[in-house]
């Protein structure tokens, strides 16, 4: 691909959405990494720590080794436990009951390795208002919970479950734009 400034290491089309949100051309890299959490770690480190792995792997298969490679890892925080992308139906359900008529928190680690490697998270509190069983069986089945963290995805369906938000949208999303356009910036890419 021609003119492209930076790769993405992540298969999510949301992260690539919003990517291209910036006016950025970009390229697309597989990069997996193990999620599993850490015991005794907290989930600040563990974002970070995740979205690096990503990058690594990533900057492991790029075709053009002299542009930067840009990861981001996404978890939903609820009593201290990190909520991932639910096993199935039953974890879901689980996730759904817990965040019901709570505030949690989403966490989204950056990491962009370039000329250096850099790093920047986000933080956002979401309330979400009090969700039957019913509902959340039938989100569900609608299919959209089934490979996000928390067993929610904002930006569908289960924007009906947030009374409010505070921070940054996009970093729940899975890419926190306002942190990204600063490291790109710091990397000399220009955003805008």
């Amino acid at each position: 691909m021609e003119d492209i400034a930076l790769y993405l290491a992540s298969r999510s089309p949301r992260r690539r959405d919003l990517l291209t949100q910036l006016g950025l051309r970009h390229g697309v890299v597989a990069a997996q990494a193990d999620e599993t959490p850490r015991p005794g770690e907290c989930p600040n480190d563990y974002v970070l720590r995740v979205a690096l792995a990503k990058a690594r792997a990533g900057r492991a298969v790029t075709p053009d080794a002299s542009l930067p490679v840009l990861a981001a890892d996404t978890a939903v925080v609820c009593d201290d436990r990190i909520l991932g992308k639910p096993a199935d139906e039953r974890e879901a359900l689980a996730m759904l009951a817990l965040l019901s008529g709570r505030e949690h928190r989403v966490l989204t680690g950056v990491v962009l390795l370039g000329a250096r490697e850099q790093t920047a998270a986000s933080e956002t509190l979401v309330r979400f208002r009090a969700i039957s069983a019913a509902e959340a069986a039938a989100y569900w089945r609608s299919g959209e919970p089934r490979d996000k963290a928390g067993a929610y995805a904002i930006q569908g369906v289960g924007a009906l479950f947030v009374e409010r938000l505070c921070g940054s949208y996009s970093g729940v999303v899975g890419l926190p734009l306002y942190e990204t356009a600063r490291l790109l910036r710091h990397e000399g890419i220009a955003v805008l």
